[in-house]
């Protein structure tokens, strides 16, 4: 099973309570941690999911799980938010979906990242 797939799995979803009406949901990760891949040290910041559901929603906790797992991988923050992006956008179809990643101080520089999909793309 390929590695996609496989988080995929981890997310669990429930359907729109609201279907006919568009509204955003904001969810925050305060507290997202990653290693970098240069270095091997660990990176923190902050993951912001924006969407607009379409029929299903996502569930907190498997959400929760979901990042996670990618506490002691090594990843660039690009790929990371992308990559978040994707799934969500996979398993969910919002109307619209935005991932920002707001990554702590590193060596003096902070870096922010944000990935969009918009339903017609996928």
């Amino acid at each position: 099973m390929s590695k996609t797939k496989q988080s995929l799995k981890k997310l669990e979803t429930f359907k729109n309570p609201n279907p006919n009406r568009d509204y955003v949901i904001t969810i925050t990760c305060p507290e997202f941690t990653s290693v970098c891949p240069k270095t091997g040290l660990p990176d923190f910041g902050e993951i912001v999911i924006n969407y607009t559901p379409n029929k299903l929603c996502i569930e907190l906790k498997s959400l929760k799980y979901y990042l996670l797992g990618f506490r002691n991988k090594g990843i660039f923050y690009e790929y990371l938010v992308n990559k978040i992006l994707d799934d969500l956008s996979r398993l969910l179809k919002p109307k619209e979906i935005t991932i920002t990643g707001n990554f702590t101080p590193r060596g003096g520089i902070s870096t922010s990242v944000t990935a969009k999909y918009s339903g017609s793309k996928l």
